[in-house]
């Protein structure tokens, strides 16, 4: 699963994203059933239909049972009505997708709703329904809810927000997931409901539900240094092949405390873009782990910031509102 910032998904599950047809379009032609990521939408700004009748037309227009990954789009006015209804609908068909294997709920576009607009529901009926699925994600902070759970197959685990509960983040925690190797959670900003604190990320930290963890993502973080700190001490780090702690307001104190805990040396990637480090800390961390052969996202980016009068400095998690 890669997206580009909170843009349109382009691959899910190895898969070409693929739209099925608006209802004014033709149906000809159509790519097998098992070959794309289908991406069903209302399309609020093309033409008026709920989400519900275009999924209908979907499931009578392709062969459901090849169906590999699907990606769910807007639903009618996402920042009014949650993703609930979306939920039970797939819950309700999951006799016809035995091949399921990959989900993203709530593939939209800034152009149709800001990402802290996307009103979101319990999605953790959608794991329990589909046992099978092993990859899973979703866009949108408001109303988003996670019941642990333990899910056997399940390998990516994806939650993109400007803010993400901390009923989310302890949901996360709290279960268990054997399978599971890579976990990305934009944690965000309390000006948009992502009221988690470290405190709430040490059981992932722990690593003691997630014996496959290979790739760690806890980035979009506002307190992304106390994260970075908490990361430092942590026992999951041993094992990761991929740390992720971009997007978020990483400064020099966050990567400081870095260093100074366990080696990262063993790590193959090490993503720290969108960041306020200094040109002195960006250059100790090449000189401890390039010679290692750790890979450095380093890059400022968009990284902005602010100054007022009286000398207070604002920073910017990448993506918010």
């Amino acid at each position: 699963m890669r997206v580009y910032d909170a843009d349109e998904i382009e691959t899910l599950y190895g898969l070409p994203a693929h739209d099925f047809p608006a209802p004014d379009e033709p149906v000809d032609g159509l790519p097998a059933a098992d070959s794309v990521a289908w991406r069903v939408s209302s399309r609020l700004y093309e033409v008026d239909e709920e989400w519900t009748k275009a999924f209908g037309r979907f499931c009578a227009g392709v062969d459901t049972t090849r169906v590999r990954a699907l990606v769910v789009g807007a639903w009618a006015a996402a920042y009014e009505g949650d993703s609930s209804e979306v939920v039970e609908t797939l819950v309700a068909a999951r006799d016809r997708f035995p091949a399921l294997r990959a989900i993203f709920l709530g593939d939209i576009s800034m152009e149709e709703a800001e990402i802290s607009w996307i009103s979101q529901s319990d999605v953790t009926p959608l794991l329990a329904t589909y046992p099978a699925l092993e990859e899973f994600g979703v866009r949108g902070g408001s109303g988003l809810e996670f019941t642990p759970l333990r899910h056997e197959g399940l390998r990516r685990l994806e939650a993109q927000a400007g803010g993400l509960p901390a009923a989310m983040v302890r949901g996360v925690g709290a279960s268990d997931l054997p399978a599971l190797e890579h976990l990305d959670l934009w944690l965000g900003t309390p000006d948009y409901g992502g009221d988690s604190e470290v405190a709430d990320l040490e059981p992932i930290l722990s690593g003691a539900r997630l014996p496959k963890l290979r790739h760690l993502a806890l980035r979009n973080s506002e307190m992304q240094d106390a994260v970075a700190a908490a990361v430092a001490a942590a026992p999951v780090v041993a094992r990761l092949e991929v740390l992720d702690m971009s997007m978020g307001v990483l400064t020099d104190e966050g990567v400081g405390a870095l260093l100074g805990g366990q080696p990262l040396t063993h790590l193959r990637r090490l993503d720290l873009h969108h960041n306020y480090l200094s040109e002195p800390m960006r250059d100790r961390l090449r000189q401890v782990l390039e010679p290692a052969g750790v890979e450095l996202e380093l890059e400022r980016g968009d990284a902005d910031e602010d100054t007022e009068d009286d000398g207070t400095v604002w920073r910017y998690v990448a993506v918010g509102e």
